[in-house]
């Protein structure tokens, strides 16, 4: 499995609606990529690695996929619709890195 980060760097002037990026834009992504997308999760910039620092971005969205090959091929058809999108809730370059996944767990679940 791998996981496609995308990363929004935080700095001064940077603006990010999150309400608009859970409620519009990852439905958007979810409909786009179909079933080649197994999961995804949302993560906002509490802090920097010092108490008072800022978080190094303000958000951060992760999407789940069987394979680079997978996440390509469902992507590629729709980029220039999902990144039109990113002008309606950020002024932020998002920075992508993509991941394998070797090992995930949760406290309490098996």
């Amino acid at each position: 499995m791998i996981k496609v980060s995308v990363l929004y760097p935080n700095g001064d002037g940077i603006e990010f609606d999150a309400r608009y990026y859970q409620q519009q834009h990852l439905p958007l992504v979810q409909e786009k990529l179909g079933t080649a997308l197994k999961g995804c999760s949302i993560d906002l910039g509490a802090g920097g690695s010092r108490p008072g620092a800022a978080p190094p971005f303000v958000a951060a969205g992760h999407l789940y996929f069987e394979s680079v090959e997978a996440y390509q091929a469902a992507f590629g058809p729709h980029a220039k619709a999902i990144e039109a999108d990113i002008a309606n809730y950020t002024n932020a370059r998002p920075v992508i890195q993509i991941s394998e996944v070797l090992q995930a767990w949760e406290r309490g679940h098996a």
